[in-house]
């Protein structure tokens, strides 16, 4: 008799054992954590998965779920090195963020053949919905092609129908060009010149130059973080703007314009799916974020979007049971409607565009603002089914025709 019940429990142990070790789901935050982009993402984002993951419910359900957290240096040779890593040695069944185009269309194709999963919210090619579109991958919260439909379509039917753009001299600043110069375009604009600029650039003095001799009225800036963050600082020193040319700034964030402050940033007219300050609901979720941010931080639409799409997908994961099949997690994602405090209701689309209303904003004078990160105001809403581009255009062959 004892020694049946010793089996028993025996039996018991291993049968807890397994079920715990089937319940684990690892999570890889790959993002810039150093470069021009580590404000708009870095821990930043770390700290968005990690409220997604204590938010999700899955530790009272048994789950384990493990975050690791690296920094790309925004290299694709070192970006593409970590994610093998990290799948061949089991440290990780999604990518989140990546804050880079260029390292999220190579990690893109690695995730595939793992057939793990990857949730871009950093990097903003368009193309990660179009001809490099996968069935284990989603792009969350913003695309080029938003971009250029919110802020660029905007300032071409206010009059700026000339533009002359400083382009970051790989895939996010090509992709955003060419979509915001389609944009122009269509809204009765056109494109009088360009100049590339590396990334990570302390000094636009010659582009800025180029750019202001084009007698353009609109010059398109179009890169992100840092680097625009130096373009608009030099571009106020040459007085550009005083001499009637205007900015666009095709991607800003938060975080810059808390860097750049309201009197070199104010007038300035951006687009985001994600403003801290939209809402009650997007008020609490930033609120619960800054209490962790050790810099008491709003989130940037990029981390708002990491803890979006944890948060979604750790609903999937605990649905189906297991990680293991990243195409099935990916496959019941996108059959579930998206619904958190962040960016409210919305869908995942066949080619994996994640799908929510984009905002146009613009950047308070001093005098406007009146408390702390009150930043900008909203001065136009684009629906969801026009903020993105629409799916009989995606070149994404997951799309059925």
């Amino acid at each position: 008799m004892k020694k049946i019940l010793l089996a028993g429990v025996a039996l018991g142990v291993m049968t807890t054992c397994a079920f715990a070790a089937d319940k684990v789901v690892k999570v890889g935050v790959l993002t810039d954590g150093s470069g021009p982009y580590a404000d708009v993402g870095g821990v930043g984002s770390q700290l968005a998965a990690q409220l997604a993951i204590d938010e999700s419910g899955l530790a009272a359900k048994g789950w384990k779920v493990e975050l690791v957290y690296a920094d790309h240096l925004n290299k694709v040779d070192v970006g593409t090195s970590i994610a093998r890593e990290w799948f061949d040695q089991g440290k990780a069944d999604v990518i989140v963020d990546t804050l880079n185009s260029g390292v999220a269309l190579a990690v893109g194709q690695i995730v595939k053949d793992k057939n793990k999963v990857f949730l871009n919210s950093g990097a903003a090619s368009s193309d990660l919905t179009g001809k490099a579109c996968t069935p284990n991958q989603i792009h969350w919260t913003y695309d080029t092609y938003a971009l250029a439909n919110g802020t660029g379509k905007a300032m071409t039917k206010a009059g700026g129908d000339t533009w002359y753009f400083i382009t970051a001299d790989y895939a996010f600043g090509k992709a955003l060009e060419r979509d915001t110069t389609a944009v122009v375009a269509a809204n009765g604009g056109k494109v009088v010149g360009n100049v590339y600029a590396p990334l990570n650039n302390a000094d636009f003095s010659s582009q800025l130059l180029q750019a202001q001799s084009s007698k353009a009225k609109v010059i398109g800036l179009a890169n992100a973080g840092g680097d625009s963050a130096n373009a608009i600082k030099q571009a106020a020193e040459f007085g550009i703007t005083q001499g009637g040319q205007k900015l666009a700034a095709l991607l800003i964030f938060l975080s810059d314009v808390n860097a750049l402050g309201l009197p070199v940033a104010q007038g300035l007219e951006f687009t985001v799916t994600y403003y801290w300050d939209l809402n009650d609901d997007t008020r609490a979720f930033a609120d619960r974020f800054s209490q962790k941010s050790k810099a008491h931080a709003k989130p940037t639409m990029v981390q708002a979007g990491v803890y979006s799409s944890v948060l979604h997908y750790l609903k999937a994961v605990d649905a189906l049971g297991s990680p293991t099949d990243g195409a099935a997690v990916v496959a019941k994602m996108k059959a579930t409607p998206t619904d958190d405090q962040a960016f409210g209701k919305g869908s995942i689309r066949e080619d994996g565009r994640k799908i929510h209303p984009a905002y146009l904003l613009q950047v308070k004078t001093p005098a406007e603002s009146k408390y702390p990160w009150d930043y900008a105001k909203v001065i136009a809403t684009i629906p969801a089914d026009e903020a993105f581009r629409p799916l009989s255009q995606s070149e994404c062959p997951l799309v059925k025709k």
